[in-house]
């Protein structure tokens, strides 16, 4: 049986957006649909003056804020795709934890690329900090305006996380009968591609030579899912510039970013780096992030990365 697909809501504009993808995510996936609101003890939406504590779902008013929130997610979620099946989960505890933990048995978190109340830790960095350090599935965070005819758009290196993310934008793509561009970037020694200080513009490098790495690159990655999915037109970009300027501009004519959550190489530091952080808060569509499975806490592995 197919794992359910969770998102994350709490009422707000870009929750609904949220509940708008998952909803396709789920009908492309043949899964249910769970909306997941969680009430943490800090949570400033709660109405006043209710007859128990200001988390308890049950106090006054309360029902009724729940029963609205989740009634317009519902309503969303059947314009988008009518014969999904949607389930409520309304907890007590911290939203990230809740989401975390409700990672553990979904095919895909989704979340909306800031939340209020509930979720007003929501934020671009919390919420994929967070997830993607220990979350058990891909989080796809909305944001930005997807080209529904545009590819889906990997950043392929040669990590172990490169290899969950190609495996999942493959399986995207396919789902959305859409073409791949799976894109490796190649920093040079050129002023305009310098990227900070781990990359002093003075270095000089064999542009032949990192092209050519950068197609056996592309060719390793991409052979075994590929032979998976003849059904998917790959598009294959080696290219020389600054990685996260790369992905930002290549975002704008696609349905979806898909990067894994750590990186080397061409994608050395992608998630809880610069990298990742430009690309959440920058790309033009939205962005899945694809943990390793056999990755611990994200906090490690992560010295020398560029700030």
């Amino acid at each position: 049986m197919t794992k359910p697909v969770v998102v994350g809501v709490d009422g707000s504009p870009s929750s609904l957006d949220a509940v708008g993808a998952a909803s396709h995510e789920a009908a492309i996936r043949g899964a249910e649909l769970r909306l997941v609101h969680a009430f943490g003890r800090s949570s400033s939406r709660l109405p006043a003056g209710g007859s128990g504590p200001p988390w308890n779902p049950a106090g006054a008013g309360v029902r009724e804020l729940l029963d609205g929130t989740l009634a317009a997610a519902e309503r969303r979620a059947h314009d988008v795709a009518p014969q999904v099946d949607i389930a409520r989960d309304v907890t007590v505890g911290e939203p990230l934890v809740v989401l975390e933990i409700a990672s553990r048995t979904a095919s895909l978190v989704v979340v909306g690329s800031r939340g209020l109340g509930a979720f007003s830790s929501l934020l671009l960095g919390s919420v994929s900090g967070h997830l993607a350090a220990h979350g058990r599935c891909p989080v796809l965070v909305v944001r930005g305006r997807p080209d529904p005819a545009g590819p889906v758009l990997l950043a392929v290196d040669d990590s172990p996380a490169s290899e969950e993310a190609v495996r999942f934008a493959f399986a995207e793509a396919s789902l959305r009968g859409a073409d791949l561009t799976a894109l490796h970037a190649c920093r040079t020694g050129s002023p305009d591609v310098y990227d900070g200080p781990a990359d002093p513009p003075f270095v000089t490098y064999d542009e032949t030579h990192l092209r050519e790495h950068a197609e056996r690159v592309l060719d390793a990655a991409l052979a075994g899912p590929g032979a998976r999915h003849p059904d998917v037109t790959v598009v294959r970009r080696p290219v020389a510039g600054r990685v996260r300027h790369t992905l930002i501009e290549a975002s704008a004519n696609a349905q979806l970013l898909v990067v894994g959550a750590r990186g080397r190489g061409g994608f050395r530091g992608l998630l809880l780096g610069s990298v990742s952080q430009a690309v959440l808060h920058h790309a033009r569509c939205p962005v899945a992030v694809v943990r390793h499975r056999d990755e611990g806490p994200a906090a490690d592995g992560n010295e020398g990365d560029p700030p």
